[in-house]
Formats: C-alpha cells, sequence, structure tokens
C-alpha cells in the first residue's frame, strides 16, 4: 500500500508540474513571488492601459501645471499639464512591448545558433566562438546607439536591435547546456540507429534545454527593458508623443528636478520596481525549473518515492532504521 500510495502521489505531482512549481514558488521562495506579482500586474497595466488610465496619454492641460500628488491626480502633473499617472501606465505598455518583443527574438536566435554550433561542433562552431568573442568586446549601448542612429529611433527597430544584439550575446549558455545534453546515451542511441540531425535536435535536444531557454527568456526580459530606457532616456528610444519611462526622466523632468521633483521621482520608482521584480521572479524560476534542485517530481521522483516507502516499509518489519 506504501509504495502504491506513494507512487500515485508522485504521479500526481509529475501530472501538475507546473502547479507544484508555483507551490514552490510561493513556499521557497518568497522574494520570488514578489516578483512574479510584480510580474503580472505589469502584463496587465500593459494589457489594459486604455481602460486604467484615467485621461488620454498625451492630454493637454488636463490639469494645472506642476501640481503635486492630490485626490484627483495621484502622482501630480507635468509641465504641460499631464497627468503623471496616466503616463505611467502606458509606458508600462510599451516596456511590456520592447521587453517581451525583445526577448523573444533574443531568445529564439540563441536558440538557433546555441543549437546548432554546440551540436555540429567542428569549424562552425569554432568560427561561431571567435564571431560571439568580437561581438563581446564592443560595448553593448555605444552599438545600439551607433546603429539606431543610422537607421533611426522607433519601438521595432529598438526591438529588432536589441533582440539581435541580445541573443548573440547569450549564445554560449544554450550552446553549453547542448554540449552537455550531446554526449548522453539516448542521444548516442539516436545517432546510432540513423536518426536525421534536425530530428535529433527536435525530439531529444530541444526538450532537454527547454528549461533552460525559459530561464534564459525570463531573465532577459528586464535587461531588455533597462535597456530601451536607457537609449530613451539618451534621447535614441521610443520618440515622442508615446511616453516611455526612460525618456521621462530626462527633458522636462530634469529642468524641473528641483521645482517639480515628482516627475522624475515616479517614473525612476517605477522602472525600479519592475526591473527588480522581474529579476527577482527570473532568478525563483531558474531555482525552481533546476532539475537539480527540483526534488521530487517527475520519473526521480518516483524512484525517490518509492525507495522512501521501502525504507519505511524496512523500518516498519525490523523495528530499526536500515542500513
Amino acid at each position: 500500500m506504501a509504495d502504491s500510495s506513494a507512487g500515485r502521489v508522485a504521479e500526481g505531482k509529475r501530472r501538475s508540474f507546473w502547479v507544484d512549481a508555483g507551490i514552490r514558488l510561493v513556499k521557497e521562495k518568497p522574494l520570488g513571488t514578489v516578483g512574479a506579482v510584480i510580474t503580472l500586474l505589469l502584463l496587465l497595466t500593459g494589457i489594459f492601459a486604455n481602460f486604467l488610465a484615467p485621461y488620454g496619454m498625451n492630454e493637454v492641460g488636463a490639469g494645472p501645471r506642476l501640481i503635486g500628488p492630490s485626490a484627483k491626480f495621484w502622482l501630480g502633473t507635468d509641465n504641460l499639464g499631464r497627468d503623471i499617472l496616466t503616463r505611467i501606465i502606458y509606458g508600462a505598455r510599451i516596456s511590456v512591448i520592447v521587453g517581451l518583443s525583445a526577448s523573444a527574438l533574443a531568445t529564439f536566435l540563441s536558440v538557433v545558433i546555441g543549437i546548432i554550433s554546440g551540436y555540429l561542433s567542428g569549424k562552425f562552431d569554432l568560427f561561431m566562438q571567435r564571431f560571439i568573442d568580437g561581438w563581446l568586446c564592443l560595448p553593448p549601448l555605444i552599438i545600439l546607439m551607433l546603429i539606431i542612429s543610422v537607421i533611426g529611433a522607433g519601438m521595432w527597430p529598438i526591438i529588432i536591435i536589441m533582440g539581435i544584439g541580445g541573443g548573440i550575446g547569450s549564445t554560449r549558455l544554450i550552446r553549453s547546456a547542448v554540449i552537455a545534453i550531446r554526449e548522453n546515451v539516448y542521444v548516442k542511441a539516436a545517432e546510432a540507429i540513423g536518426c536525421t540531425t534536425s530530428r535529433i535536435l527536435t525530439q531529444h535536444i530541444l526538450p532537454n534545454i527547454m528549461a533552460t531557454i525559459i530561464i534564459l527568456f525570463s531573465i532577459s526580459v528586464p535587461s531588455m527593458i533597462m535597456g530601451e530606457a536607457s537609449l530613451s532616456f539618451l534621447g535614441f528610444g521610443i520618440p515622442a508623443p508615446f511616453p516611455s519611462w526612460g525618456s521621462m526622466l530626462t527633458g522636462s523632468a530634469r529642468t524641473y528636478m528641483f521645482e517639480s521633483p515628482w516627475m522624475a521621482i515616479w517614473p525612476g520608482l517605477a522602472l525600479s520596481i519592475v526591473v527588480y521584480g522581474v529579476n527577482m521572479f527570473g532568478d525563483a524560476l531558474r531555482d525552481i525549473l533546476d532539475p537539480r534542485l527540483r526534488g521530487g517530481v517527475g520519473r526521480y521522483g518516483v524512484r525517490r518515492a518509492k525507495k522512501e516507502a521501502a525504507k519505511n516499509k524496512a523500518t516498519k518489519e525490523t523495528g530499526s532504521f536500515p542500513r
């Protein structure tokens, strides 16, 4: 009975892995849970910005100029009488679009290059690694500013440039995971029976690095959000009239910094909280999805549960702990 009950419990855990991961996140990673809440609020704010914002995105004269936080304008107004809370809400939408889109592009590029380079090895891998070495020697912000100054600023140019740059820099993480899996017995068996390279990559390599891919995507999002804010602060980011948190920190915010400090405080605080929260959530997700720290989920959990049940059974029969 102990074996069957332990097996059912372990099988139940295996069937509901994401539920178990969520429970572990809440119990073991309090900061990660707070980060998950912040990330969820960011997503909801970006999606439903039109319904949450009390005023128009660039509604000039919504209130008096440069008034502080009040019951009507919770975060005050700027030098044109625009509601700062409204602009921060719409700025969250830009952060969501840029962060998710650029991270998705970077992750896709990293996976494609990393899998091919790590599995095929040889001259292609040697060429790619030397190219990546040279790319990593270049200052990323300077390269972004140089390319944007040539092709022009805009949301999608920023997404594409940051996605390509981030994808090239993150390739080695995927490559190292592929090299570790490439030496496993099941990959060698697939090669021995004549499986095509594409089938091995899609059926044996890719599923076993999925946790690494998810982690890479989650830790790329805050970097992309901060990168967009940095470019907007320097004047190379999202052009007006779209409100970006980075652009809200420069221009008029710097001009009226001492007269109306809330114009710079609230966008900076929003950016700091979001980047911190998404980082904490990504770190917690990395620990939760790490197979070495997973403990008790999946086929290893079944064997572990059966082993524990056998120990308990031997203890009850002999009246002592088994050796």
